[in-house]
């Protein structure tokens, strides 16, 4: 094994299985450093209770897919938004008012992403014990 570090484009020559090898390893990567972000483990470890909860609430299969879907669009949302402000920060900490709208674009995305999880849910919970 190299000691040396790989090409950036390195990914970009690789074909067949080792290029979907490598990509798996480079996305359970980016799980383990969005991890380390409270924000994403919060909502990873509610994700651990909704997912299965989608199962017993959900009326069809439809309904089902609806509640699981909005809880992995809330956590691709919040790995997104690390993203950014990840990608933001390694140009410096000082302040730009372009460095802090793309910031404040990403949370209103995990906002939104939240209040469509709240909204779909409610709607599940309303339509399975109150209607």
């Amino acid at each position: 094994m190299s000691t040396e570090p790989e090409a950036p484009d390195a990914q970009k020559h690789r074909t067949g299985l080792t290029r979907i090898l490598h990509a798996g390893g480079y996305s359970l990567a980016g799980l383990r450093a969005g991890w380390t972000e409270t924000a994403f483990r919060q909502e990873a470890l509610l994700s651990f209770l909704m997912i299965p909860a989608a199962f017993w609430l959900g009326q069809d299969w439809m309904e089902v897919a609806m509640l699981v879907g909005v809880v992995v669009i809330v956590m691709v949302t919040e790995l997104l938004n690390t993203g950014i402000e990840t990608a933001i920060d390694r140009f410096g900490g000082e302040w730009h008012a372009l460095s802090k709208k793309a910031k404040d674009l990403g949370s209103a995305a995990v906002l939104l992403s939240l209040l469509l999880c709240g909204g779909v849910w409610c709607a599940a919970l309303w339509a399975r014990f109150v209607a």
